[in-house]
């Protein structure tokens, strides 16, 4: 599904660098970010990495972001402005990832690139390509690192999950059902995330990706699950919220916690122990290879393919068989 990231590679670096540098000036054609919101540091790296490349490539950018995680009016109007504007691309992470798609036809049928960050919309096919990371590979890392770690223990291991929303946007259910598949738990429905997966996962809630919303989605976990091995959280906010709610029971040790972002904050609190791996994924190069595609759109009418912009799992206690990065290289690679 997924090229690699042409900020990676230098072939393809330095062949969109010829192409732009040949080409007629794009003199400040407009050029489009809407992120779910613009206090999440992951966002936040995103839109530093956007508008720095963007001014690097001579496009004007305009970035937008929703009031809260599932602002989905929040991210039409959004994109309405920036069609009205004369955008010839859209960067888009979406909150809905059903609900949005409408806005999107319309916009790529007024002649719009439009390119998703981060969450593909629900179907992939609605944009016009893909930049992000591999979400159910992500998942499927801390699953496989879990497993391994518990060994013997994990067959009946008690597991609560920290999910992000009700409506279930397609990188919650992702990060969600490769975290089961790498653990070894059957999915049964590979577009949702449900408890009846398995028997062992004793309750799951969703958190907003914030602490305070892993804080109550623990909290209410709690009341009904006495014992609990390990957890899966959709991010390292949403991580750290539910050890906190863990640690306020008295019932932290020994609980085994796991994430996907790799944000500097999180890669330091899997330095101190609280979470035992997290799946790194790389924000600013998702916005530059996006505002590269609409550039190189720009000049040549080419349109973008998928990328994968990577994913890493960081943590100090390596398995067998489970690629991994140390938390020290994680701090040199983390943002936020």
């Amino acid at each position: 599904m997924f090229k690699k990231s042409s900020v990676l590679s230098t072939v393809a670096g330095a062949t969109l660098a010829l192409a732009l540098s040949s080409a007629p000036s794009m003199a400040g054609d407009i050029v489009g970010l809407v992120t779910k919101t613009n206090t999440n540091p992951f966002f936040v790296k995103m839109k530093e990495g956007f508008e720095a490349k963007a001014k690097q490539l001579g496009l004007t950018p305009q970035a937008y972001a929703g009031k809260f995680d599932g602002d989905n009016d929040g991210e039409v109007q959004a994109i309405e402005q920036l069609v009205a504007a004369g955008a010839k691309g859209i960067l888009l992470v979406p909150s809905d990832s059903t609900a949005i798609v409408p806005t999107v036809e319309k916009a790529r049928k007024a002649g719009v690139i439009v390119i998703t960050l981060d969450t593909p919309l629900d179907p992939a096919t609605a944009a016009d390509a893909l930049y992000a990371t591999d979400n159910f590979k992500a998942g499927e890392l801390i699953g496989e690192w879990a497993k391994a770690t518990l060994g013997a223990k994990a067959a009946t291991a008690k597991i609560a999950t920290l999910d992000l929303a009700a409506n279930e946007p397609t990188v919650d259910y992702l990060r969600h059902n490769g975290f089961l598949t790498g653990f070894g738990i059957k999915v049964k429905d590979p577009k949702h995330y449900s408890p009846s997966d398995s028997p062992q996962i004793v309750g799951s809630d969703v958190t907003k990706g914030s602490t305070e919303g892993g804080r109550k989605a623990m909290e209410n976990i709690l009341q009904k699950a006495d014992h609990i091995d390990l957890v899966y959280a959709i991010n390292e906010p949403a991580a750290y919220g539910g050890y906190a709610a863990l640690k306020a029971a008295g019932k932290e040790k020994g609980v085994l916690i796991v994430a996907v972002d790799g944000g500097c904050q999180g890669v330091k609190w899997v330095k101190d122990g609280i979470i035992g791996a997290t799946s790194q994924q790389y924000p600013l190069l998702m916005a530059a290879d996006g505002v590269e595609a609409v550039a190189n759109y720009i000049k040549t009418k080419t349109k973008p393919h998928s990328m994968d912009t990577g994913e890493q799992l960081v943590t100090d206690h390596p398995v067998p068989g489970v690629p991994s990065i140390s938390v020290a290289e994680g701090l040199k690679k983390c943002w936020g």
